[in-house]
């Protein structure tokens, strides 16, 4: 069960109704979206698209739409949340009965052709008092809505408590989505907006994939040394590729080999000279300084003694050709040991910022063995260098070579390394866009991971699961109680078919026609289709004194139509069933006294008796208006609490487009223009100050105060007087009053040849002043003021013996 219908949300393609929303069109005072109520008066000029309104409910009665509108589009909300479309007309569960031009051409299609029928309907018959009585017993166990009894009032508790449920359900599902929406796109936080690993398109049905994923057995978390590395690898750019390392080309086993060859070479001296064997340091001394005197001097240049003529023959035969060719020999390999060393190290250099940061670990590495075996193996070439300068010392002693530990297959293989985490460099540059990739999605999870913890989603997801099977279990019991009024409708509904009477109907319709508009000779006449056969059902006929009418007034149409109408409610399909109901501008062609009378039979038949769940009105007619404005705006609610039930809409159409909005107060708080500028000048004379709040009626004085007394002294003085002598009569003797307000009346309601006065600002104190006079005057015949007060809504006359006494000393 769907209940009222609180709005029209929308309407499309469908006559003056182009593109019409609710939301932006029908709001009150304060910006609130309005709502229909249990009654809704709506007021439109002809034209303004009320009939298109009452076809939107004609559809919801009939299951179907005019074919004429071509792709009409529709949306009607329902009490409880349900809705109604153009697609889904027979939802809505509720009984729905609209009265317009297309019910007039459905069913009485006599007023258009004279030679065709009225449709029949049945109402209950009167006669078989054993089926009323078990239509009561079965109607008391449906119970009503209104008292909350029965099937109805157990339905509507399951109604009730499924509401509940749902919305327990709803609220706590909308809270998670809340929560899973702002970590997923919140400005400034959500993951959509962050920088590393955000993505510009992230919305909640990700973050769902995402949380499907991480709450996988096959998802691993991230530890905070991975989370590092990953914001390191986002930053990284792409970097130029870094050149091969230059071959060490190392010499070590060349030295090594050729210095055992020079340390243990076996020489000797061709005439040895046998102290300086014995003396290797004394054997250096004299070579050394062999060459500071041979040739050069004759005496010693340390002792000054004359050197002896055959000591060069001596020790040219001590230090013969083959120790001199073998200490240049050393001396040789000693550079080579120099140069080798000199270059160990810029064997390789390794910088770090021509690598990405994730193979700064292993460089560091490197780092750390490259120098390791560069040092080793300097300390193998010293050790070398050593022996080699020990032998050169002692020439004719050959030494046994002592090869130190070789690092040469060390440091090449640190090169080796090296080049495998340059060529990895190289190529992950090709490979960075993808990987950084993978690093996005691989935070992106770790966050929605580190979230749903946070959360605790597995535990609201549980509390959402049960408040969904609590939903389901309620929704179940609100199905099996429908199922159950459903039944017992059914059972009514079979009973009543068995007491109908079509005859019956049309004598509610005769009963309307006489009783409500007093038309004795025009009748309905419901003739049996056949006579011989009980079972053929019968036809209406209009009858004027007893025979078939015709040429029927259009005033007499209508008034048939409504009447059949208003029967028609009471048959076995609706009454009983509390239906919505629209009525659309009813009074066409009709005088006066007969809007009245619809007035009384709508407010007779239908308001007072509670005989609907719903109530639309809409019409064109001021006068009916103002009797549709008599409706009670109270209704019985739950215990002794009163309720407002009453709305008022205004149907506007601009141009080709239509709007609804809520009627201004203009026309729905008064009866007549009358009250209203009585209202605005009694305000202009109790004001205490002009604003912002009450400009306008100021503004406007010169206008309403000359409309209102030509209305008010026209009743007043109905012989023809001008009006410049009826202001005069109205104030008496003083004439200054009459010519004061005349001045206003006429300056302040015209502009044209005055065009100082438009470019003057207005002038509160005279207009306040008129406007105290005019009150003062029609306070002379208290009931007719009284009564004006009580027609503008105001208890407590502000205008008390303060003015009075003013004016007196005036």
């Amino acid at each position: 069960m769907s209940g009222e219908i609180k709005k029209i949300d929308s309407i499309k393609n469908m006559a003056v109704f182009q593109d019409f929303r609710w939301a932006s069109s029908v709001r009150d005072g304060g910006n609130n979206i309005a709502e229909f109520k249990k009654i809704n008066i709506l007021y439109g000029r002809n034209y303004s698209g009320k009939t298109t309104l009452s076809r939107i409910f004609r559809a919801l009665e009939t299951g179907s739409i005019s074919d004429k509108y071509i792709s009409p589009e529709f949306e009607l909300s329902f009490d409880g949340g349900s809705n109604a479309t153009q697609n889904s007309l027979n939802s809505h569960g509720q009984v729905v009965r609209v009265f317009n031009e297309d019910f007039v051409r459905d069913n009485l299609r006599f007023i258009v052709d004279d030679e065709q029928t009225i449709n029949s309907f049945a109402i209950l018959g009167e006669d078989n008092t054993k089926f009323e009585e078990e239509i009561e017993k079965h109607e008391a166990e449906l119970g009503s809505e209104e008292d909350r009894s029965g099937l109805l009032g157990d339905l509507l508790g399951a109604e009730d408590k499924f509401k509940e449920a749902r919305k327990a359900h709803d609220d706590k599902s909308s809270e998670l989505e809340g929560k899973l929406r702002d970590k997923a796109n919140k400005a400034g936080t959500g993951i959509k907006h962050n920088k590393s690993f955000g993505d510009a398109n992230y919305n909640v049905p990700k973050i769902k994939t995402d949380i499907t994923t991480v709450t996988k057995d096959t998802y691993s978390p991230l530890i905070d040394e991975q989370v590092g590395k990953f914001h390191d690898l986002l930053r990284e750019e792409p970097k130029p590729e870094i050149p091969e390392s230059s071959s060490f080309n190392l010499q070590y086993s060349v030295i090594a080999s050729k210095a055992k060859e020079l340390i243990e070479k076996k020489i000797q001296a061709s005439d040895p000279i046998q102290e300086l064997l014995n003396d290797a340091a004394l054997a250096t001394w004299v070579r050394t300084g062999r060459g500071h005197h041979q040739g050069k001097r004759d005496k010693c240049a340390f002792c000054g003694s004359d050197l002896p003529p055959d000591l060069w023959e001596k020790l040219d035969k001590h230090f013969n050709q083959e120790s001199e060719e073998l200490r240049q020999a050393l001396d040789n390999l000693l550079g080579s040991i120099e140069r080798e060393r000199s270059r160990v190290p810029n064997l390789l250099k390794i910088k770090n910022s021509g690598f990405y940061s994730n193979f700064t670990t292993d460089l560091d590495s490197l780092v750390e063995q490259l120098s390791t075996q560069s040092a080793s193996y300097c300390a193998s070439l010293d050790s070398i260098k050593e022996q080699i300068e020990k032998r050169k010392d002692d020439i004719f002693t050959p030494l046994e070579f002592d090869e130190p530990e070789s690092f040469e297959n060390a440091l090449n293989a640190v090169r080796d390394s090296f080049e495998q985490v340059r060529n990895e460099s190289n190529q992950f540059t090709a490979s960075l866009s993808a990987d950084q990739s993978e690093a996005r999605a691989a935070l992106r999870l770790h966050e929605v991971h580190t979230f749903i913890n946070d959360i605790k989603y597995e535990g609201e997801c549980t509390a959402i699961d049960t408040l969904n099977a609590a939903m389901g279990k309620a929704e179940e019991a609100k199905n099996t109680a429908k199922e159950k009024v459903d039944a017992k409708r059914a059972k009514i509904n079979e009973l009543k078919a068995q007491l109908k009477d079509e005859s019956k109907g049309a004598d509610r319709v005769n009963d309307y026609l006489n009783n409500f508009f007093g038309h004795q000779s025009l009748s309905l006449k419901a003739i049996e289709e056949n006579p011989e056969d009980a079972s053929s059902g019968y036809r209406f006929e209009v009858t004027r004194n007893d025979k078939k009418a015709f040429h029927l007034s259009e005033g007499e149409c209508s008034l048939i139509a409504f009447c059949y109408f208003m029967a028609k409610l009471e048959d076995i399909e609706t009454k009983g069933n509390q239906p919505i109901i629209w009525i659309d501008d009813p009074i066409s062609s009709l005088d006066a006294n007969h809007i009245f009378f619809v007035y009384s039979l709508i407010n007779a038949a239908i308001v007072k008796p509670k005989n609907f769940l719903q109530l639309f009105i809409s019409t064109h007619n001021l006068d009916f208006l103002k009797y549709l404005k008599r409706i009670s705006n109270d209704y019985n609610g739950k215990g002794d609490k009163r309720i407002k039930i009453r709305e008022f809409f205004l149907v506007e159409r601009s141009d080709d487009s239509s709007q609804i909005c809520l009627m201004p107060g203009y026309l729905k708080n008064y009866v007549t223009e009358f009250n209203y500028l009585f209202h605005q000048i009694y305000k202009c004379a109790t004001a205490e100050s002009i604003d912002d709040g009450n400009y306008h009626e100021f503004y406007n004085f010169g206008n309403n105060a000359r409309k209102f007394l030509e209305i008010y002294l026209y009743y007043r003085y109905p012989n023809g007087v001008d009006g410049d002598d009826k202001l005069l009569k109205f104030f008496g003797e003083d004439s200054i009053p009459a010519i004061f307000t005349d001045r206003v009346n006429n300056e302040y309601s015209h502009l044209c040849g005055g065009f100082e006065r438009g470019a003057s600002p207005i002038e509160v104190p005279e207009m306040k002043t008129v406007a105290q006079q005019i009150i003062s005057k029609i306070k002379d015949d208290a009931d007719q003021y009284s009564a004006l007060l009580q027609s503008i809504g105001v208890k407590d006359d502000l205008i008390g013996k303060d003015f009075n006494k003013t004016q007196e000393a005036q």
